[in-house]
């Protein structure tokens, strides 16, 4: 006999992970503010080993419009950049000797628009994910009446279960609006 509080938090925390999941991949969409988390991908080449950006150096955001990266060895300038240049950040890195620095531009009406658009595609991708959870949840109550669930246990289960569906889906959303107003805004 299935336990329908169990299978309720295990669905739960599937949804939370969709949510956890749009969280990480809007952090890293580039909207015209700097963000160091758009360098958390970059791999740096540190001594013969590929190693986190920010294990070989230090990453802050001085201004707005500005990542400064100051490596802990002097000498791994060339392979930060390099890395940088390699990577899908898109932008030229600058050094003074000491310092990495990131210039962020600031993005045009149409650029805006499409990251904005970027933004919805992941975050209808997550929506899919909690949508799909829910589809196996009421699957597997739908089975449990054959096993000896009772209908009204069933009935309850499932309103529980769409609760919680629309409690994630509008956090989904609004982690969206809140992506796209920062985006928009110039």
């Amino acid at each position: 006999m299935i336990d329908v509080k169990a299978t309720l938090k295990e669905t739960e925390e599937r949804m939370q992970m969709a949510a956890m999941y749009l969280e990480e991949q809007l952090s890293r969409v580039r909207a015209g503010r700097a963000n160091v988390a758009i360098l958390d991908g970059v791999r740096v080449n540190s001594y013969g080993s590929m190693v986190p950006l920010n294990q070989v150096a230090n990453v802050s955001t001085p201004d707005a419009r500005t990542i400064a990266i100051r490596p802990w060895d002097k000498k791994m300038i060339k392979d930060i950049e390099k890395a940088i240049m390699d990577s899908d950040v898109g932008i030229t890195p600058e050094n003074n000797g000491e310092i990495v620095r990131l210039g962020i531009p600031q993005p045009t009406e149409e650029r805006r628009k499409e990251l904005a658009k970027q933004c919805n595609k992941i975050g209808e991708k997550a929506k899919v994910e909690v949508r799909n959870v829910r589809s196996d949840v009421k699957d597997k109550l739908k089975k449990a009446i054959k096993d000896g669930l009772s209908e009204d246990n069933e009935k309850d289960a499932e309103a529980e279960l769409q609760k919680i569906h629309d409690k994630y889906i509008k956090m989904l959303d609004d982690l969206l609006a809140a992506k796209n107003k920062e985006i928009m805004t110039v």
